[in-house]
């Protein structure tokens, strides 16, 4: 599905040498290495504060804790996604509350979401989900006029542009993941948070380091989530190359629509917002088919395939508390159920894509 040992031996020596001055420096935890990339992700993001974390749910945590998520508090988001954004509004004792996404681009609706608006509601929390951008000058025309605070799930869109600007640069406060599988990958957990706000900068640099202003001196609650300065060399080499990597997978992800839109009547394609430039961190389509014995058939022939994601978070048992039940959300229960992941990543020649298609095409066909 993505090829991180292909990428890795492209940069190996560029990479080994970032990871061996760490090492020879001695500061592992928040040091140079760190600064300079929380640095790098301000010009390239063209925000003022990036703050760097232990992991992407860890940011998604800290976010919250940083606009005062309290117990009963109430949380818009999405039930099509992964489970760490509804987890991290119930670890804080407050109720994740769903809206429907839109069929064809897997996004949270945005015409939905002021009827689930409440006295409770704190933030509204879209998620930017297969690196495609969510609507989110509508979203935030609704938490403006609302007065909630707008948190970015932007763990899967780093590197995608919104009306010609970065995604992470919309809301009070924008949550990273650099999980290895992402576009901009670490070779572990790694996370960051991005504002516009100086206030909440500092609040959510203080909770990622115990709720400390300076050593030993603590003015709030915090947790630990500091992140090691290893991963930030590594990822700060792989930020130079992650437009030209996104810029490939646009290219493959042309290549699959281009092959699929002549079998529509088999396979939906997602949709792109006009607004949009996305930089397809999934590439998933719709099958009108046996999806089961279809993995199974291009498995055989070394195509790997996933679902992203299988059942969507309102029917999930830890989450039978806040009340969802079959048929809440159609759309996310329908794309759960039809929904099929295909390899994506910027190492895919044309040759594999076209290869990939014509199998997935046939096997359709043929079960």
């Amino acid at each position: 599905m993505v090829d991180v040992l292909g990428q890795y031996k492209k940069y190996q020596s560029e990479i080994d040498e970032a990871i061996l001055q760490v090492v020879r420096s001695g500061a592992y935890i928040n040091g140079p290495a760190v600064k300079r990339f929380e640095r790098e992700m301000e010009a390239y993001l063209d925000v003022p504060h990036a703050i760097a974390c232990a992991s992407g749910t860890d940011a998604l945590q800290i976010a919250m804790m940083a606009i005062g998520v309290k117990p009963g508090d109430e949380i818009i988001t999405t039930p099509f996604t992964f489970v760490a954004t509804t987890e991290t509004i119930a670890l804080l004792g407050a109720k994740p509350v769903y809206v429907d996404i839109d069929p064809l681009t897997f996004n949270i609706d945005p015409e939905k979401i002021e009827a689930r608006i409440t006295p409770r509601t704190k933030a509204i929390l879209p998620v930017h989900l297969f690196g495609q951008p969510c609507d989110i000058t509508r979203i935030k025309e609704i938490a403006d006029k609302h007065h909630l605070y707008l948190i970015e799930d932007a763990a899967q869109v780093v590197g995608a542009d919104w009306q010609g600007k970065k995604a992470c640069g919309f809301g009070d406060i924008a949550t990273i993941s650099f999980y290895p599988s992402k576009n901009l990958g670490a070779f572990g957990d790694a996370g960051m948070m991005t504002t516009t706000n100086d206030e909440l900068a500092e609040i959510l640099r203080s909770i990622a380091n115990h709720g400390a202003t300076k050593t030993y001196f603590h003015d709030r609650l915090g947790v630990n989530s500091r992140l090691d300065s290893i991963q930030a060399a590594i990822l700060s080499v792989k930020l130079k190359y992650l437009d030209q990597w996104n810029v490939r997978r646009r290219e493959v992800a042309d290549l699959y629509t281009k092959l699929f839109s002549l079998h529509s009547d088999i396979i939906q394609t997602p949709s792109v917002l006009p607004d949009a430039d996305p930089i397809w961190h999934q590439y998933s389509i719709i099958i009108k088919g046996d999806r089961d014995k279809l993995m199974l058939s291009v498995k055989a022939e070394g195509i790997p395939t996933n679902i992203y994601y299988p059942e969507p978070l309102h029917l999930q048992p830890a989450y039978h508390s806040f009340g969802g039940k079959q048929g809440d959300y159609p759309n996310s229960e329908f794309a759960s159920g039809h929904i099929l992941s295909l390899p994506m990543h910027s190492e895919m020649t044309d040759e594999e894509t076209e290869y990939i298609a014509e199998h997935i095409i046939h096997h359709i066909r043929n079960t």
